[in-house]
């Protein structure tokens, strides 16, 4: 004998199983019917659900009149125009008087003796030739030698490369660069 719970259990699940079987049979059949027997392909039409319009003669491009005759020259209203240009005039007077930007140079030698820092000038000089420009540098206690000016790193890079097959030390150092 089967206990009641269980019994009302099993009536529910198989009504909710019977619910679930009835909802695939008719999705598929209602699935069949849109599909063409002869080459399984979907078809539907669907003319009744277009809208229809009516056509206008005044829409026709005969009677259209040409558009730059039926534009209308409106004057400017609100404009930022004159703030524009005075933050632009104000930013232009700044970078007139701007000296330096930042910017990086690529040092090969820095050491205290003066001789170590002529010889890796000459040693650049003749490898590389007229290309680039090394400048020595003293700021107590040390030399440094530094080979061009450059804005961004990706500037530097190409001569970065060129430079540590000579100078296995060469590295990209930050520096301001004065503007001329």
């Amino acid at each position: 004998m089967i206990p009641r719970k269980l019994f009302i259990g099993m009536k529910k699940y198989t009504l909710n199983l019977s619910l679930t079987l009835l909802i695939l049979q008719v999705s598929c059949v209602a699935q069949q019917s849109g599909i063409n027997s002869s080459n399984d392909t979907y078809t539907e039409d669907l003319t009744l659900v277009r809208p229809a319009y009516e056509a206008d003669d005044s829409d026709s491009i005969e009677t259209q009149s040409d558009p730059v005759e039926q534009k209308q020259i409106l004057a400017a209203t609100n404009t930022v125009n004159a703030k524009v240009d005075m933050v632009l005039d104000s930013l232009d007077k700044l970078n007139q008087l701007r000296r330096f930007v930042d910017g990086f140079t690529i040092q090969i030698y820095s050491g205290p003796k003066r001789e170590e820092a002529l010889g890796a000038k000459a040693k650049m000089v003749k490898a590389i030739g007229d290309e680039l420009e090394a400048d020595i540098q003293y700021t107590q206690p040390k030399f440094r030698v530094t080979v061009g000016k450059y804005f961004t790193k990706l500037e530097a890079q190409k001569d970065l490369i060129l430079l540590r097959d000579y100078f296995s030390n060469a590295i990209l150092v930050p520096e301001k660069i004065l503007i001329k």
